[in-house]
């Protein structure tokens, strides 16, 4: 019973907290971007995207290839990326370990909030490596910029991206990493775009999503994504699914890897 008390808050916290908690913060930034681009998504033949009125009050009304976007939690819920529980939840040091980073990989933690994963991946890259840590929040940006100069850390890139686009530069990563953000992403086809260009040719792309096929994950719907889906929004990308690791509590972890032109066309 005791293991099971943080998750039940983790449940609320991410159902609630991204309608409520963050009202003023990314959840109102994301609904009004995804409202100035509703004409620009609509011009595309045929529409990639579909608006609903109807639709899952934690999600934004917005779909893509049957998935409906889930609402974004925002900088003011910026202490729950860093709560001490979320070393049982999701347990970091093994879903790291499962990636197999070498020093002076170059690698990118998108969606990065507060940096939490951003400065394990440096202390794994080591001081020849480099982290760049994306978001779209410049409130976000400034707390890690804060604790790398609290830390001392000297090997992270903090990148304002935008809802279409990571901010990488192309061919520059070896590794792009994210964890519980792709399901929130407004416009989920351009990012990945924005992402394999990032790769550089044999380059991994990892998804941490928590289990939609796990009924017993308490996570609100939207929230989960199954490994299916994933691999479904990936298919128009030059990318090919490695394999899918099972070795955390809640989450699975979804392995892509950039195919060069050649391997693209076949």
């Amino acid at each position: 019973m005791k293991r099971k008390q943080p998750i039940n808050r983790m449940w609320w916290l991410i159902g609630g907290c991204a309608i409520a908690c963050a009202i003023a913060g990314k959840v109102v930034t994301a609904q009004t971007q995804t409202n100035d681009s509703k004409q620009a998504d609509a011009a595309q033949t045929p529409p990639r995207y579909q608006y609903r009125k109807q639709h899952d009050p934690d999600g934004i009304g917005k779909f893509y290839m049957g998935r409906e976007i889930a609402q974004v939690m925002g900088h003011l819920a910026a202490d729950w990326l860093d709560r001490p529980e979320r070393e049982q939840e999701e347990q970091p040091t093994k879903l790291l370990d499962a990636l197999n980073l070498k020093p002076g990989d170059v690698v990118a933690d998108i969606g990065a909030g507060t940096g939490y994963f951003s400065f394990r991946l440096a202390q794994r890259v080591g001081e020849q490596g480099t982290v760049y840590a994306t978001d779209i929040q410049p409130e976000m940006l400034a707390i890690i910029r804060q604790r790398m100069k609290e830390r001392k850390v000297n090997n992270i890139k903090t990148v304002l991206g935008t809802v279409t686009d990571p901010g990488l530069p192309p061919n520059s990563t070896d590794f792009i990493l994210l964890v519980d953000v792709y399901h929130e992403f407004d416009h989920p086809y351009e990012m990945a775009q924005g992402m394999v260009r990032a790769l550089k040719p044999g380059g991994r792309l990892v998804f941490v999503e928590y289990r939609r096929e796990d009924p017993k994950v308490p996570i609100k719907l939207l929230h989960k994504m199954t490994e299916a889906q994933v691999i479904r929004e990936m298919a128009p990308h030059p990318v090919r699914w490695v394999q899918t690791l099972n070795v955390l509590p809640l989450q699975h972890i979804i392995i892509f890897q950039k195919q060069d032109a050649t391997q693209a066309k076949k």
